[in-house]
């Protein structure tokens, strides 16, 4: 229905991080519908619950939620029935599934997942890391990294290791240029895991022309960096470089930032297993 808008209400008794996250992830398979998303986050108590009524009850629309209080659920769920809205617990499968293959109940409470636990300071921790060894500014420590990025120019090697960071991952990167090498005392490192990050040629060149564009410093005309040659020929200096040391590559030309650190992780998952059962 093309220009008529749609609610989406996502109600959460926590950050709502994760409930938007899904609910990002389902609208994108859907074109050419409007849908406006009204987060309610921290919803705990039932005069909470009925300011979301009185909104329900405005705008109508569809409610997703992530709920553990049975009382808050039980008065959603009604509301939604008498106004004929569609209402979705949608981590009430996840939690059945675990139940059962688990043989043990959920807990019940409330933002469980953004507890301040020993997981949460390892995130805040590894995100720390992750901008003390950002681009090859520092290389003291970093043999303490579970992984090093490495890769030319523009190939998402900084966006990637805040990502990773992000699921308590300590990831550091360094930028490959030809001209200057690689430094020498990390290529003996033993503990992190080194990828190599590669992208193509045109890609690398319509991203570097637009950092050039905003960086008034320099400028488009006769310069390497967004030379195809040159391009190029650093493209392929940077492949054989990580075969010489057999790392994972990982092409970021059509991946997401996302996507790349997806990778990262079954790589690392691989090392894991590897290393246990040569225990």
């Amino acid at each position: 229905m093309a220009g008529h808008v749609r609610y989406v209400h996502l109600v959460s008794d926590a950050t709502g991080a994760t409930l938007q996250g899904l609910t990002e992830a389902g609208l994108s398979q859907f074109e050419h519908v409007e849908v406006r998303k009204k987060l309610w986050p921290q919803v705990r108590t039932l005069r909470q619950m009925e300011r979301v009524i009185e909104d329900l009850e405005l705008h109508g629309g569809m409610v997703l939620y992530t709920l553990v209080d049975q009382s808050l659920i039980m008065r959603l769920e009604e509301a939604c029935l008498a106004l004929h809205l569609p209402c979705v617990a949608v981590m009430r499968p996840i939690l059945e599934g675990l139940t059962g293959f688990l043989g043990s109940e959920p807990v019940g409470q409330p933002g469980l997942q953004h507890k301040l636990d020993e997981f949460y300071f390892a995130r805040m921790e590894a995100i720390d890391f992750a901008m003390g060894f950002d681009d090859g500014q520092n290389l003291e420590g970093i043999e303490t990294a579970d992984v090093i990025l490495v890769g030319v120019s523009r190939t998402s090697k900084t966006p990637t290791c805040v990502y990773l960071a992000r699921q308590g991952i300590r990831a550091a990167n360094i930028p490959l240029v030809r001209e200057v090498g690689f430094p020498e005392d990390v290529l003996h490192l033993k503990k992190p895991l080194f990828v190599g990050l590669t992208e193509s040629v045109d890609r690398l060149i319509e991203l570097r022309s637009s950092r050039l564009k905003v960086d008034q410093k320099y400028g488009l005309s006769g310069n390497s960096y967004v030379d195809p040659e040159k391009v190029e020929e650093e493209v392929q200096w940077a492949r054989k470089f990580f075969r010489s040391h057999e790392w994972p590559v990982i092409d970021v030309t059509k991946r997401s930032v996302e996507e790349t650190a997806a990778a990262v992780m079954v790589l690392l998952q691989q090392r894991r297993e590897e290393e246990d059962l040569a225990k």
